[in-house]
């Protein structure tokens, strides 16, 4: 019988899901969290998170938390929690390469009877089917007889100080029913929402990508109606609040679809499915909808420059804004890097100003570095982009003054009202 005070913890991976995940089992049970980047480990050993996730405050109270970049140091422990990213390729194809290779380094330490829990979003069936054959193959144990497995889905939102790991109701599962309730048991020490054990580790799985799918077909729903609705010349927003004083209408609104999960999880729903010979039409359509946003922005904005007789080649414009949502330093998959790159193709200069991201990181990951301060007067075409509260605390008359006299100001947020704006998406 598995005795839940003798489970030592291993964290693997420590960016906006493993983090808070370590510092709460931290406060509980004695914890170890691994990251391969050297600086990432000192950044926390100095008690500092850059991803803003957690407190400096909350960092002291895991009095049972230690951080390390040697796998080595992760022997003594028995229950591991992979926590890597999980992204798509240049092809939109998942790349498991982050999960092969933390499946690999636990291979090299896994005992008997340790379990090893993946929080990575997959496509149903890959924990089972790609993870652990690895597992067996590095360390010459065998699967639901040396060692057990589970999954327990992630549901971090970045950025979002209200819905943390603690307060969001957990999916647990794993691979034989005692391992299951165990996991699940694991989990109840720190989740004081509550847990739902799911039948399978596939039936988990599949809950985790489809929770993320839904939105972004909603989201295409919606984003198509904004363009139907512009065509008309139709306010989108008054339509939608008008829509939305029915109760079951759902408050989706347009925009950018990015970030590591509404942008991301769909396609490894759709790899599998297309895998097993089923091509899923409305996912594909809502992906090719959302992902082709930004051009539309783009070409929305110069066709209001050009009826204000405004020269489009050569033409000066502010994005305001480059994480992929507000109040967050998270840059990963984010789409306003798709609007800086049309606008390079019309020959415009864009600045990007974000006072959340970190410059160098933005360049190292897109090659465009966000400028320190935007100047006052100087440019033709302004676009909001992600509603941080200091954009939206400047109010649309400060956000002019950044603008030239004759310039184009787009609300792709809905911040400001129709009167204030050119353009709302």
């Amino acid at each position: 019988m598995r005795n839940i005070k003798d489970t030592k913890i291993a964290i693997i991976g420590l960016g906006y899901v493993g983090l808070p995940l370590a510092v709460e089992f931290g406060k509980k049970v004695p914890v170890i969290g691994f990251d391969i980047n050297d600086d990432r480990i000192a950044d926390l050993q100095s008690g500092k998170d850059h991803t803003l996730e957690v407190s400096d405050e909350e960092l002291q109270q895991a009095n049972y938390l230690s951080y390390t970049s040697d796998i080595e140091v992760l022997k003594e422990c028995n229950f591991f929690i992979v926590t890597v990213p999980t992204p798509i390729d240049d092809f939109k194809q998942p790349d498991l390469t982050p999960l092969i290779k933390a499946s690999e380094s636990i291979g090299g330490i896994l005992k008997k009877d340790d379990i090893v829990v993946y929080e990575s979003t997959v496509y149903p069936g890959a924990t089972e089917e790609v993870c652990i054959p690895v597992l067996e193959d590095i360390s010459g144990l065998i699967y639901n007889q040396d060692f057990y497995a589970g999954y327990s889905p992630e549901r971090i939102n970045p950025g979002d100080k209200e819905h943390r790991v603690t307060n969001i109701l957990k999916v647990t599962a794993g691979s034989t029913p005692e391992i299951a309730d165990f996991i699940d048991d694991v989990y109840n020490l720190i989740i004081t929402a509550g847990t739902h054990k799911a039948p399978s580790i596939k039936v988990a799985e599949a809950a985790k990508v489809i929770e993320n799918t839904q939105r972004d077909v909603n989201i295409a729903l919606i984003n198509e109606l904004a363009v139907i609705f512009n065509k008309m010349d139709i306010d989108t927003e008054a339509v939608l609040t008008a829509a939305g004083t029915k109760w079951n209408f759902l408050p989706f609104r347009p925009g950018l679809v990015g970030g590591h999960c509404i942008g991301v999880d769909p396609y490894y729903l759709t790899h599998k499915a297309q895998a097993i010979g089923y091509n899923p039409e409305i996912i594909l359509a809502g992906r090719r909808l959302n992902d082709g946003m930004g051009e539309y922005v783009t070409t929305q904005l110069i066709k209001n420059m050009i009826k204000k007789r405004i020269q489009v080649e050569g033409a000066k414009v502010l994005v305001l804004g480059l994480s992929f949502k507000e109040n967050c330093p998270d840059v990963r998959n984010t789409k306003v890097i798709d609007i800086v790159h049309e606008l390079q193709e019309y020959n415009i200069a864009a600045d990007v100003y974000d006072p959340w991201v970190d410059a160098e990181e933005a360049e190292r990951e897109y090659g465009v570095k966000p400028i320190s301060k935007p100047q006052e007067g100087y440019y033709d075409g302004i676009i909001l982009a992600v509603a941080h509260d200091e954009f939206t605390d400047m109010g649309a008359s400060n956000i002019r003054k950044l603008g030239k006299d004759n310039h184009v100001l787009y609300d792709l947020k809905y911040v400001f009202t129709k009167e204030e704006t050119d353009i709302r998406l």
